[in-house]
């Protein structure tokens, strides 16, 4: 039997805190003005994507002790945005990263139980953890969780979560015309739950909304991340950009499903992806290696040099070989609140490979760090991207993609317009949604409606 064609599932993410995006292009506009967001949401809307995505920055990173120069300043609060972006779209998913580190579930219940609702159901929860005690200074709680104990507290923070979100049936409220409403179940929204991260009782006071509680999204790639994932998340970001890269972490985290009683369609794999199109393949290629000098400048090349090398690099010339010195080893970090700097598990063995490259393509610091740092997943034609897109979903290495254009907020247009047609010709993406919440878009089963339960105390199932 011929296996069945996959749908590709389509979102779009407006860049936070990094060096993605191209300032110096004329078209670049603010990271901060709520026309920025309507435009790329409404943009996302027209191409009929599931979902748009909002990362989050809890302080401003530093590099030497300064904060970090090419980073953005000034990024609003994800659930203002989000809020504001559902007033403005109409099918449109809305997802928004909300650490489980630094916050408390019952504020998180409610902030997404009202987005829900304000959105008719189109709200999802990126959950994350946090990593350094850098990040922690910001907040009342402070200091630095291992990695072990940052997971358990997001899975007993979203297990908890549930049990709020869980608290009312649907059935439990009825409208009045003269009183407003009124409570058909004396204890609806009523909770209690005691363990070693929280102890917290009383009644969640927003009713269930459309989508029962939001889709949830993890980002992940530990080991424990991916178990994570299969456990609790309805869909998980990838970082894996190649083809059999993509299709291992795929076949590894949908084998987990089984384990937590989940089918493989129960979770979705979308990696993050960038783009370049233009008119023909050699001149999308003209274009991205323009794109990647302006996001690599020299500046920029030696502050990626030194979050790897751990070291003042001030004085380093980036149209130059790489250090001759290795990187410095150990707990203190040149770089501060950047997640890139825990990605270097062994930072003298890839300065090694680093230079093993330079040496035998004949490439200086600047141009290592741009091949090294590549952003650009698809490159060419629209209809080399199309092709490419779909035998990625097609051969399993994703179930779509999380798309980051390089410029805001005009930068997904181009997609759009001529890449998204190509696709609706193929029969693999949607011509019109035809679902109005976010579960429908990314073809999840509708959650079965809580049961009252005896214990106040038990578990809500992260795993459904």
């Amino acid at each position: 039997m011929p296996k069945p064609i996959k749908q590709i599932h389509l979102a779009a993410h407006f860049p936070g805190v990094n060096n993605t995006t191209v300032w110096s292009d004329p078209a670049a506009g603010s990271h901060i003005e709520f026309s920025s967001f309507a435009q790329f949401a409404r943009t996302a809307e027209r191409g009929k994507f599931d979902f748009l995505f909002l990362a989050e920055g809890l302080r401003l990173r530093e590099q030497n002790g300064q904060i970090y120069d090419l980073d953005v300043v000034g990024r609003p609060d994800t659930f203002t945005i989000l809020a504001a972006l559902a007033a403005v779209t109409d099918r449109l998913g809305l997802t928004g990263t909300i650490n489980s580190t630094f916050n408390e579930p019952y504020e998180v219940a409610r902030q997404f139980a009202s987005l829900d609702h304000l959105s008719n159901g189109r709200a999802a929860w990126n959950v994350v953890t946090s990593w350094d005690a850098f990040t922690g200074e910001n907040f009342r709680r402070g200091g630095f969780l291992a990695e072990d104990q940052r997971y358990e507290r997001a899975k007993t923070f979203l297990q908890t979560a549930h049990e709020l979100f869980d608290s009312w049936r649907g059935d439990e409220i009825d409208a009045n015309k003269q009183t407003g409403v009124f409570l058909s179940d004396p204890q609806a929204g009523a909770f209690d739950h005691r363990d070693a991260h929280f102890d917290i009782r009383g009644r969640f006071n927003v009713p269930r909304s459309p989508q029962g509680r939001p889709v949830i999204f993890q980002a992940g790639d530990s080991e424990q991340g991916r178990e994570f994932a299969a456990a609790a998340a309805d869909a998980i970001f990838s970082r894996h950009s190649t083809l059999g890269a993509g299709q291992a972490f795929y076949e590894d985290v949908k084998d987990r499903l089984a384990r937590y009683g989940r089918r493989r369609d129960d979770l979705l794999i979308l990696p993050a992806a960038t783009f370049v199109i233009g008119d023909t393949d050699a001149e999308a290629a003209d274009i991205a290696y323009e794109v990647r000098l302006a996001q690599v400048s020299p500046q920029t090349a030696i502050k990626f040099l030194e979050q790897l090398w751990n070291r003042d690099l001030s004085d380093h010339d980036p149209d130059g070989p790489l250090p001759t010195v290795d990187p410095v080893v150990g707990e203190h970090a040149i770089s501060r609140g950047r997640a890139s700097v825990r990605m270097f598990r062994d930072p003298i063995a890839i300065a090694n490979e680093w230079r093993a490259k330079a040496e035998a393509e004949n490439l200086t610091t600047r141009d290592l760090i741009v091949e090294v740092t590549g952003r650009q997943s698809f490159i060419g034609s629209p209809q080399t991207v199309a092709a490419t897109i779909n035998d990625f979903v097609q051969a399993d290495a994703s179930d779509g993609f999380i798309l980051v254009p390089h410029i805001t907020p005009g930068g997904l247009d181009p997609f759009v317009d001529r890449v998204v047609p190509l696709l609706q010709e193929r029969g693999v993406f949607r011509a019109d949604y035809t679902g109005a919440t976010l579960r429908e878009h990314l073809g999840l089963a509708p959650l079965p409606a809580p049961r009252r339960s005896g214990s106040s105390n038990a578990s809500t199932g992260v795993a459904s």
